[in-house]
């Protein structure tokens, strides 16, 4: 997965690619070289005595630094320049991956997760891929280039090497094998922090209101205490691990100045060429160490991958067409022909033969019982789901065979659980039209009865909007969303229980408002006051998801027990009121 997902977003930046390639050898040459240059100060010039010699080989040494240090650096630049564009790329991808998906893929990850993936998954990706230009390159460059210069030097301590590379390989096996499993639970538990925290912040009123604090408090201790117990046990190892390898080094080191010692003794090598060796030694460990901590980095970044790439092979539950339709031959017309609806492993279906037709301008109101399904056809209007059995067809076109983006710049949809951005009164109204003027949205606001509290507001349209509007009241949220979706200009308005929030006496002008100056608008309307709906032209009664009555809002009192049963409880409750 590593690699595919590393292939995929570092391929366009292939130029850089060979650039930290050919920098890092560079690089990997002069440092190779050094030693060399080295043993020859000391057996040509310091035991001979010739100041000359080590002034001219000294200064090819300093130059030699000089082009090693700016080949690395440049290396490390554009190794670092690919790295951020494949996490740029690798978010970008993310997000518009999500941002196709239902609420169906979005419920199956969790939205807590997949921002875990998108942040802080996508970071162990980038940081791999930006240590492995630096590091992962060069590392393999030093440890080969260094046991053949090592050779050269003395073939006789050779058997140093070898032993020490096999011996650091063989505990950085052990180590990793036991590391791997830790990153995966530990990238599942943040995923749980994520989610606990996201919980309380969001719901902090629910918390305060039933005294809960303490007990969220310890749910989040509990997960907090699974992350920090996972990432002690990562520590342990990582901390172990260094301590392994500079044992080995040292102990290599040792061998190399024991078994040396009696080579120069013996006259078969020089002091020079023995330090140069030794220079060799520590270049190839430090490879081999290099490696390794890539090594430990990888196995993280690979469960990284692993995720991001299960995100981005999420297949949709709602496929945009291959041949979309453009054509609208009955703008405005909302049609059910026989739909039905059932959750993925529901026992049963929401929606079961649903059948009615909207015309343009006309208002169908949607009332039921709570459970029955009205917040579920609705949402089947702007294609959020996919029917199961019939159809939805809107200006004409079964939304499954509809250019979705036409589709949705023909409704207008405020939701039962409005959301504003953070921003301004005016940025928020105009999310769906960015060119509408402001007299465009002070008639919105007009129509939405929240003109007043607008102007009210300090700066009015450019009032500041707190993230998901938490800084105005129910109400005031409710009807700016209503007066974004009316600024979207749709020929057809869907309010999901969008006034509930909203007085009798705004509830009643904000009806007549829109009924006045959106006369040619469709308006669909789930409600839960019968009040809100006796005016509409045709009222769908919801029943177990079953249509059950359908009519005005006087023949349904006559011919629909479940309705009349409805206004009855309500009139009653207005009475006792």
């Amino acid at each position: 997965m590593l690699g595919r997902l590393l292939f995929r977003s570092l391929r366009p930046y292939a130029w850089l690619l060979v650039g930290v390639l050919l920098f890092q050898f560079a690089s990997a040459v002069a440092t190779l070289y050094l030693p060399t240059l080295n043993a020859d100060i000391i057996d040509q010039g310091v035991s001979r005595g010739d100041t000359d010699y080590i002034w001219s080989t000294g200064s090819v040494m300093l130059a030699i630094s000089l082009g090693q240090i700016v080949c690395a650096v440049i290396a490390t630049y554009f190794a670092a320049k690919a790295a951020m564009r494949a996490g740029r790329d690798i978010r970008n991808e993310v997000f518009d991956r999500v941002s196709s998906f239902s609420e169906r893929e979005v419920s199956q990850f969790g939205p807590g997760s997949l921002i875990t993936r998108n942040t802080n998954d996508v970071q162990q990706v980038q940081m791999v891929a930006m240590t492995g230009g630096t590091m992962l390159v060069s590392a393999p460059m030093l440890a080969i280039g260094g046991v053949v210069m090592a050779l050269q030097q003395d073939v006789g301590l050779s058997w140093l090497i070898w032993v020490s590379v096999l011996t650091i390989l063989l505990v950085a096996g052990l180590v990793i094998s036991r590391m791997v499993p830790l990153f995966r639970s530990y990238q599942k538990r943040l995923d749980v922090v994520n989610r606990v925290l996201r919980e309380q912040l969001t719901g902090i009123r629910v918390v305060r209101a039933f005294v809960r604090e303490p007990i969220e408090q310890e749910r989040f201790e509990g997960a907090n205490h699974d992350i920090m117990d996972v990432g002690r046990r990562v520590g342990t190892l990582f901390i172990t691990l260094f301590p392994l390898f500079m044992l080995v080094l040292n102990v290599t080191v040792v061998g190399v100045f024991w078994f040396g010692a009696i080579e120069v003794d013996a006259g078969t090598v020089q002091v020079g060429t023995l330090r140069a060796f030794m220079q060799y030694v520590g270049m190839i460990l430090g490879g081999v160490l290099m490696a390794a901590f890539m090594t430990i980095m990888i196995p993280r970044a690979a469960v990284s991958a692993e995720r991001i790439t299960e995100v981005l092979d999420a297949e949709s539950t709602l496929p945009r067409p291959e041949h979309p339709r453009s054509d609208l031959p009955e703008p405005g017309t909302v049609e059910f022909r026989d739909v039905a609806f059932a959750y993925p492993g529901a026992d049963h279906a929401v929606l079961e033969g649903v059948g009615f037709r909207a015309e343009p301008g006309e208002t169908v109101a949607i009332v039921g019982s709570t459970g029955a399904g009205k917040s579920t056809l609705v949402s089947l209007i702007p294609r959020l789901f996919d029917v199961t059995g019939g159809a939805v067809l809107v200006n004409g076109v079964d939304v499954r065979e509809a250019d979705l983006d036409l589709l949705w710049t023909t409704i207008g949809l405020v939701p039962q659980r409005p959301f504003l951005f953070a921003g301004t009164v005016a940025s928020n109204l105009r999310f769906g039209r960015e060119e509408a003027t402001d007299d465009e949205l002070w008639h919105a606001l007009e129509i939405a009865q929240g003109r007043d509290f607008v102007a009210a507001m300090e700066g009015g349209l450019d009032a500041r909007i707190a993230q998901g509007g938490t800084n105005v009241s129910g109400g005031q949220r409710q009807r700016l969303a209503i007066a974004r979706a009316i600024v979207h200009r749709p020929r057809i308005l869907v309010f999901d229980d969008s006034f509930s929030a909203l007085d009798l006496t705004t509830d009643a002008r904000l009806r007549q408002a829109l009924w006045r100056d959106l006369p040619d608008v469709t308006k669909v309307v789930v409600a839960q006051r019968v009040s809100t709906i006796t005016d509409a032209d045709r009222i769908v009664v919801l029943e177990d998801g079953r249509v059950v009555g359908l009519g005005r809002h006087e023949e349904l009192v006559e011919t629909c027990q479940t309705y009349r049963e409805i206004v009855q409880s309500q009139l009653g409750v207005e009475a006792q009121a």
